[in-house]
Parts: C-alpha cells; sequence; structure tokens
C-alpha cells in the first residue's frame, strides 16, 4: 500500500532543505536510469515485434487494404498455431536470458543471496497455486472446446437447413416471376374483348355442327368402301367365272387340236381369252400365276415397283385354303389378316387384303 507523501513545511531548516533537494536529485537520477535502461529492454519491444511480424506463406493472405483477411477457419486455425509456436519461443528466450542474467548476477555480486527454506516453500507454494491455476484454465478450455464440437453438427445442420430454405425461395421467386411473365404474355396474345360464356358457347356449337358434318362425311366415305368391295367381289366373281371359261376353252383346244376339228370359232375363243387374261393381268399387276404342284398356286404382283409373291397351299384333292404365304411385305404391315382369311378359306379375299395393305406402305 502506497503510503501518503507528508507536506513539506516550507518553514523548516536549512538543513532539511538540503536534504530534500539532494532526495530531488537522486530521483531524477533514478528517472533517468529507469529511461536508458527501458530502451534496452526486449520486452518492452516485443509487442512491436509481435505486432510487426511477418508469416510465412502468409504474403497471399493480405488484403487489399494491407490487413490480413482471415476469414476461412482453416486459415485462422493455420495462423493461430503459427502464433502460439511464436510465442513459446519468446517465452523460452525470455526464460533463458531471465536465467542468465540471475546467474550472471548472482556469480558477479560480492553478496550471496539469501535462499531460506522459507522462501524455497513460498515459491513452490506459488508455483502450485498457477498450476493449479492453469489446469482449471485448460479444463474450462477443454470443455469450451467440447462445447464447441458438439454444437458444431447442430450449427452444420441448421446451415443446410438454411441453404434449402433459401435455394427453394430462390426457386419459388423465380417461378413467380415466371408465372407472371406468362400471364402478362397471355393477356398481350389475347386482348380486350376475350372470350366469354355467350362467345365460348357459340365456337362450341360451330365445333360441334363441323364434327356432325365430318361425320357425315365418314359415313359417306364408309358407304363408298363398302360399294368398292361389293364391286371387288363381283370383279372377283366374274373372274372365276372366267378362269373356269378359259380352262374350258383350253381343254377344247387341246381336243379340237387332237381330233383336227377345224372349227374357227375355237381359235378366235382362244385368242379372245388370251387378250381378256393379259387385260386383267395388266389391271390387277399379276406378273406371273402358276402351280408348283397339284395343291401349291404362286401368285406373283408388281405393287410400286417391287414384287409381293403369295404363295397359296391347299388341301390335296380339295378346295380347301391350308396355308398362306407372303413374300415382299413386312410382317407387322399384314398382321393377322392372313389367318384371318384362312379360317374362312376367302382366297379373293387374301389377296386383295394382302395388296390393299402393301400398296398404303
Amino acid at each position: 500500500m502506497i503510503e501518503p507523501t507528508p507536506i513539506i513545511d516550507l518553514t523548516t531548516s536549512g538543513a532539511a532543505r538540503t536534504s530534500l533537494a539532494e532526495h530531488l536529485i537522486t530521483a531524477k537520477n533514478l528517472q533517468a536510469t529507469l529511461d536508458d535502461a527501458k530502451s534496452g529492454l526486449r520486452i518492452v519491444n516485443a509487442h512491436a515485434e509481435l505486432s510487426t511480424h511477418t508469416w510465412d506463406g502468409i504474403e497471399e493472405w493480405v488484403g487489399e487494404d494491407g490487413t490480413l483477411g482471415l476469414k476461412d477457419p482453416k486459415i485462422v486455425e493455420s495462423d493461430v498455431q503459427v502464433q502460439i509456436s511464436f510465442l513459446r519461443k519468446l517465452k523460452f528466450l525470455y526464460l533463458e536470458q531471465n536465467a542468465k542474467d540471475k546467474y550472471v548476477k548472482t556469480i558477479v555480486s560480492d553478496d550471496a543471496p539469501l535462499v531460506t527454506p522459507a522462501l524455497n516453500e513460498e515459491l513452490r507454494v506459488r508455483n502450485e497455486e498457477k498450476k493449479a491455476a492453469l489446469r482449471e484454465h485448460k479444463a474450462k478450455l477443454a470443455e469450451r472446446r467440447d462445447d464447441l464440437r458438439a454444437l458444431s453438427g447442430f450449427v452444420e445442420e441448421d446451415y443446410k437447413k438454411a441453404q434449402a430454405l433459401t435455394l427453394q425461395a430462390s426457386t419459388l421467386s423465380q417461378k413467380i416471376l415466371d408465372a407472371r411473365l406468362s400471364l402478362t404474355r397471355l393477356r398481350q396474345a389475347h386482348p380486350h374483348p376475350r372470350l366469354t360464356i355467350t362467345t365460348a358457347n357459340q365456337q362450341l356449337d360451330g365445333q360441334v355442327e363441323e364434327m356432325q358434318a365430318l361425320d357425315a362425311e365418314l359415313a359417306d366415305a364408309h358407304e363408298k368402301i363398302a360399294t368398292v368391295r361389293e364391286r371387288i367381289k363381283v370383279g372377283t366373281a366374274d373372274v372365276e367365272k372366267l378362269r373356269s371359261v378359259r380352262a374350258e376353252v383350253e381343254k377344247a383346244v387341246e381336243i379340237g387340236a387332237g381330233e383336227r376339228v377345224e372349227d374357227g370359232r375355237v381359235t378366235e375363243l382362244y385368242d379372245w381369252f388370251s387378250t381378256t387374261t393379259l387385260t386383267y393381268h395388266a389391271l390387277v399387276s399379276l406378273l406371273s400365276a402358276h402351280s408348283e404342284s397339284d395343291n401349291e398356286l404362286r401368285l406373283t404382283y408388281r405393287v410400286h415397283e417391287r414384287e409381293v409373291c403369295i404363295t397359296l397351299l391347299f388341301i390335296p384333292n380339295t378346295r380347301r385354303l391350308a396355308e398362306a404365304r407372303v413374300e415382299g411385305v413386312e410382317e407387322h404391315v399384314i398382321g393377322d389378316v392372313v389367318d384371318a382369311h384362312v379360317m374362312e378359306n376367302d382366297v379373293s379375299g387374301l389377296v386383295w387384303a394382302v395388296l390393299a395393305r402393301a400398296r398404303t406402305t
């Protein structure tokens, strides 16, 4: 505790004044000595040296204003580790210099230092107190570190949630802007007056009438198709009749040639039949028709500059169709037309159905 300085009595004697002047001169000399010693102490300049110390590899961390732009936690941790290492070295140097100074003073001094067991015990007690305080601070630091590690997971989870919500908000705002833009475009594309209930009903009535007209046209087209099919059936029957007539004429020609019957009508009928057959072949695009065997007939047609071959197999000694093979047309185009006509034993229908499917491709 600082003792209060007694008030100087100006009425004191001359001897007291002389003693006071001596004390003042001694204080000034002590102050000058301390100022000279202060400039030589390294611990005084340690703060400035630490502030101006340059760390290895930290040049790229310096910001535009000359300050350290430590933002990354890893960079901060590395910087803290470097500073801790520097301070430890500084502490070691201080202890070393202090110990050397004490050692030199102890050797050079004329009076031996008075070290008593009481002083050693006092130093030991102080060291124990400092160690206990250090352990307490270390325990608090470890506890704080554990708390930070435990809370870092929650912070990261909250950060991820906040990031997801931010992204969702950004997406929703973008969708809102897109919806507004689409609405503006629709309003510009459909200016006033817009479609009302009355005009919509009128438009619907017009569409109904148009659909009815199209249905009527479709019905007419179906009727025409049915008529054409009937004509085709009639033409097919006529062709079958002509085939039978041709067979009879050929037999008559053979008989007439064998018996040498001089009948000019046979030749005329034969020529007529041949011409009719060639005309029919040209109409239906039939290239060739010949029998491979007694129960196999091969028909070759030309459809769109390609040949379509239909092979018909009959049950021997009957007119029942057993199998039909089609070449020159893809299978998915024909579908199940062949099997359906084979089951119905409809040869002409099979031929015309296959040719119709082939002409559509």
